[in-house]
C-alpha cells in the first residue's frame, strides 16, 4: 500500500475531490488527477466510491455533482421533459410583460417558446438566453455585465449583481443544480447563487424551472428559500413527494408531461 492509499490520505483525497466539484460542477477526470498530483487510476478508483455513496455521479470521461449536467451547445434540442417544461412556463409569461431570465438549459429552452412574443422585455444574464433572443423583433433584451462563465454561459460576479440593483420585473425564471422542501432552490457554484439571488431579489414571483433529475438534488449554495418559490415547472417524472411538500409550503407546482409520455 502506497502512502496516498492509506485510508487517511484517501479520505481527504475524495473530499478535495468533492470541494473540486462543487467549485466546477463537472471535471475531467484527468484534470482532478493533475490538481491533486495523483495518477488518473486513483481518481477513477475515488470517483467509482463515490458514486456507490450517493454524492456525485460519474460520467464519461469525468465526474459532476448529482444532478449537474455538462454545457449544452445552442444548436442541440431540448430533452422532451425540458421542452414540455418550457412549454408550460410560457404560459406563465404574458404579453408585455418584464421578466428575468436565469442561466440554465431549462431557462434556455423558456427563451426559445418566447421568440415571437411582442412587447416583452427581458433581463438576463445567461448568454445563451440573450442569443436565442437577440433576433426576436418584439422582444427587448437587457444583458447584464459581469464575468463570463464558461460552464454555464452565464455572466457572474459584482457587476451582474450590480446590474440587477434597482430593477423591478412581475417574474424571475431561474433554475439551478437542485430543488429540496427544506432548502428550496441550491446550486454548485457561489458565483453563480449570487446572480441567482439578485435575479430572484428584483422580481415579484419567482419560478423555477427544473426537470426531475433536479428535484430532491441538495447542491452546496443555496439560492433561492422554499417559501420564496412562487412556481416550480418541473416534469412528470419528478418525485411527488418532494412536489406535495412543495405545495403544502405554499409553491404552485406545475406537472408538464413530455410528449414522449402522453398517452401512457
Amino acid at each position: 500500500m502506497t502512502v496516498q492509499d492509506r485510508p487517511a490520505f484517501a479520505d481527504r483525497r475524495r473530499e478535495l475531490i468533492v470541494e473540486l466539484l462543487r467549485v466546477h460542477g463537472t471535471m475531467a477526470l484527468r484534470d482532478l488527477a493533475d490538481r491533486l498530483r495523483v495518477s488518473e487510476v486513483t481518481v477513477r478508483r475515488d470517483v467509482r466510491i463515490l458514486e456507490a455513496q450517493g454524492v456525485l455521479d460519474r460520467r464519461r470521461g469525468g465526474a459532476s455533482l448529482p444532478g449537474h449536467r455538462g454545457p449544452r451547445r445552442d444548436d442541440d434540442a431540448p430533452s422532451p421533459e425540458l421542452a414540455a417544461i418550457a412549454r408550460t412556463a410560457a404560459t406563465l409569461v404574458a404579453e408585455g410583460d418584464a421578466i428575468v431570465l436565469g442561466p440554465g438549459e431549462a431557462v434556455a429552452a423558456l427563451a426559445a417558446e418566447l421568440v415571437h412574443r411582442t412587447g416583452l422585455t427581458v433581463v438576463t444574464n445567461s448568454l445563451r438566453a440573450a442569443r436565442i433572443l437577440a433576433e426576436a423583433p418584439g422582444v427587448e433584451v437587457v444583458v447584464t455585465g459581469g464575468t463570463l462563465r464558461g460552464a454555464e454561459l452565464a455572466l457572474v460576479g459584482g457587476a451582474a449583481e450590480q446590474a440587477l440593483e434597482g430593477l423591478r420585473v412581475r417574474r424571475a425564471f431561474v433554475s439551478g443544480h437542485g430543488v429540496t422542501a427544506e432548502r428550496g432552490v441550491s446550486t454548485a457554484n457561489a458565483a453563480v447563487a449570487g446572480v441567482d439571488r439578485a435575479l430572484a431579489d428584483c422580481a415579484e414571483e419567482v419560478i423555477v424551472l427544473a426537470d426531475h433529475t433536479r428535484i430532491g438534488v441538495d447542491a452546496v449554495v443555496q439560492t433561492v428559500a422554499p417559501e420564496y418559490i412562487g412556481h416550480l415547472v418541473t416534469d412528470s417524472n419528478a418525485d411527488p413527494e418532494v412536489l406535495l411538500t412543495l405545495e403544502d409550503m405554499g409553491t404552485t407546482v406545475h406537472v408538464a408531461v413530455p410528449e414522449t409520455d402522453r398517452g401512457h
